[in-house]
């Protein structure tokens, strides 16, 4: 049978399911000063309490030779994995993964898909990517299964600080800090794998109201959340709610809480929607 691998950004409402469908989830790890701590010992509010003023976390991936061991151990029962990873624009997760199986060349079928998305959206795709191997189909079969919902999969976040994502070379610091100094709330989108800065907003009031906006647009939504970074719904949570109910009648909106690996990127007290539009096969 397939083997399916992911890693720790992908989120899954169901918190056994990994385990229970036998996908091996490899841990990211969040460099914080000096220390680099897998981020499944971590949560995103400690991670904060962790910097405490100090340098900005950075998002450390696995290795190449910690992919290329784990390929070798799954190839003792299978001659076939899927690797399903967090946005490679954004983390390098896909990269080293390919790079990781180049040591299994030509002994094991090794395929990796850039997820382009994360949390509940990569999470989807692997659930996608579990239910064909479950059925037995065959690894094109479910590799072009999987990559036709990428298209479907969108995301849009506010930050409360443009520094976060200043690390990105397309947003740039000068730019971040020109957003600080007019106290601008950049309205973040997750395009093409990349987090791209499409809006921006003065207030938290203005910023709810954009991604109320943005998620109207929707015709068909099959899965979606808000995702925050805490555990318990804020006072930005409930208003977002209330606007979602009023504009989308009977749409269930589960709140996530956005892992360390995507805190790296969006920053403290960040808020936003992940939604996969359209009809997920049975």
């Amino acid at each position: 049978m397939i083997r399916i691998v992911t890693d720790s950004n992908a989120f899954f409402f169901e918190p056994d399911y990994a385990k229970s469908h036998n996908v091996r989830v490899v841990p990211l790890s969040v460099r914080v000063g000096g220390e680099v701590i897998p981020e499944t010992f971590l949560t995103t509010e400690q991670l904060f309490k962790r910097i405490n003023g100090g340098p900005l976390p950075k998002l450390e991936p696995p290795s190449p030779e910690h992919f290329a061991a784990l390929f070798e151990e799954l190839s003792q029962t299978t001659d076939t994995i899927v690797c399903i990873h967090f946005s490679g624009k954004l983390s390098g997760v896909p990269q080293n993964a390919r790079a990781g199986a180049e040591a299994l060349k030509g002994r094991t079928h090794i395929h990796v898909i850039d997820s382009a998305t994360a949390s509940i959206g990569l999470g989807a795709l692997v659930e996608a990517a579990v239910r064909e191997a479950e059925r037995g189909a065959d690894a094109e079969t479910l590799m072009k299964i999987v990559r036709g919902y990428i298209p479907q999969l969108y995301g849009v976040f506010f930050a409360d600080t443009m520094a976060y994502a200043a690390r990105l070379s397309h947003i740039g610091r000068a730019h971040a800090l020109l957003g600080e100094m007019l106290t601008i709330k950049p309205i973040l989108a997750l395009e093409e794998g990349d987090l791209l800065p499409i809006e921006k907003a003065r207030t938290r009031a203005e910023a709810i109201e954009k991604l109320v906006e943005y998620s109207i647009e929707f015709s068909a939504i099959e899965r979606c959340a808000i995702v925050q970074a805490t555990p318990r719904p804020t006072e930005d949570t409930r208003a977002l709610l209330e606007q979602l109910a009023a504009e989308l009648p009977g749409q269930k909106w589960p709140i996530i809480t956005y892992s360390p690996s995507l805190a790296t990127l969006l920053g403290p007290d960040a808020l936003g929607i992940i939604v996969l539009d359209g009809e997920v096969a049975d």
